[in-house]
């Protein structure tokens, strides 16, 4: 049958999908505009099942406020071409305005809320992955609620954070905290809320990394004293390549090889337990101070001050409750 022009356009104003797409829809539906409707949400269905493997590494992130609330979304696609279609972008803003509008709980909850065309936010995602042919998804949403809270959302739309504040601070240093916060990736907001795992990991690290330097420090002054290069010795690949170099003899690659198996499980089995402790503990004191938010270097400051002693620079009783970070390249 034939599909008049003003059809495809109103079904086009109804979905934002392609003009083809919808004189399609409208055929196979036989002019009926509930059933072309369908017909385009199950493309979008069947665009996501296709592609399901495939990552959204591009996307928008954006972020709102409303009083003491803040929401920071990501709706993720695959390329940086449809991420900069004006389609996009206006699903993209759409999300996060419902999100800061009904704050939902998560982003399950997220997904169900309805937009201004009548469809959920699930169903609008996966009727613009149907029209663009690209994987689309809810990639993150995060919310916070606070005395006072601050965004920010780098320029290249990738990336953002919202911070939340015990009371209400200047603006330019709660948006220089959310820009820290953003560029500098904390774990927590002070060592007592990192979480233990993240704690035990780091601590597995640090003393498997303290344990392999001293077996490797013994070896080297040992290598040393036998006149052995160890930067010539330290894998067996430059034992081989140096060895046909020239650089060392069949027998002193021999040799190497003897004192790096002898030497290293020797130290391996006396490293003084305590040490190795003391110097793990340090490792971890000098990952919380890099890795938390109070104890990180300001990035503002010209002074080199912390996040806390610029906070308390302007307010000593202001403090950070806690923040929320996405990026789209993490």
């Amino acid at each position: 049958m034939a599909i008049a022009l003003a059809d495809i356009k109103k079904l086009r104003d109804m979905t934002s999908a392609g003009m083809m797409d919808c004189k399609n829809a409208l055929t196979e539906a036989e002019g009926d505009f509930k059933r072309a409707v369908e017909i385009l949400r199950e493309k979008g269905k069947s665009t996501l099942s296709k592609r399901g493997d495939n990552e959204t590494t591009q996307g928008a992130v954006l972020s709102r406020i409303e009083g003491g609330k803040a929401i920071l979304i990501c709706l993720g696609c695959e390329t940086d071409f449809v991420a900069a279609t004006p389609d996009f972008k206006k699903l993209a803003g759409e999300i996060a305005d419902a999100a800061i509008a009904k704050f939902p709980a998560d982003a399950e909850a997220l997904k169900a809320e309805k937009l201004s065309d009548g469809y959920t936010v699930e169903e609008d995602i996966t009727n613009q992955a149907g029209k663009t042919g690209e994987k689309h998804v809810l990639a993150y949403y995060g919310s916070l609620e606070a005395p006072f809270v601050s965004e920010y959302v780098h320029f290249n739309g990738k990336l953002g954070a919202i911070v939340a504040f015990n009371k209400e601070v200047p603006a330019s240093i709660a948006r220089g905290i959310a820009m820290q916060v953003t560029s500098m990736n904390p774990v927590a907001v002070d060592a007592a809320s990192v979480p233990a795992e993240v704690i035990e990991s780091e601590r597995t690290v640090a003393i498997q990394k303290t344990r392999d330097e001293q077996v490797q420090k013994a070896v080297d002054a040992a290598l040393k004293k036998a006149g052995i290069n160890p930067a010539h010795v330290d894998s067996e690949d430059h034992i081989e390549s140096n060895t046909a170099k020239g650089w060392l003899t069949a027998e002193q690659a021999q040799q190497a090889r003897e004192i790096i198996a002898k030497v290293g499980a020797e130290k391996a089995a006396n490293l003084p337990e305590q040490m190795i402790q003391n110097i793990a503990n340090g490792r971890i004191q000098k990952f919380l101070k890099e890795n938390t938010l109070e104890e990180q270097e300001y990035q503002l400051s010209d002074n080199k001050e912390t996040v806390k002693a610029a906070l308390a620079a302007v307010d000593k009783e202001a403090k950070v409750l806690s923040f929320k970070r996405f990026s789209l390249s993490d």
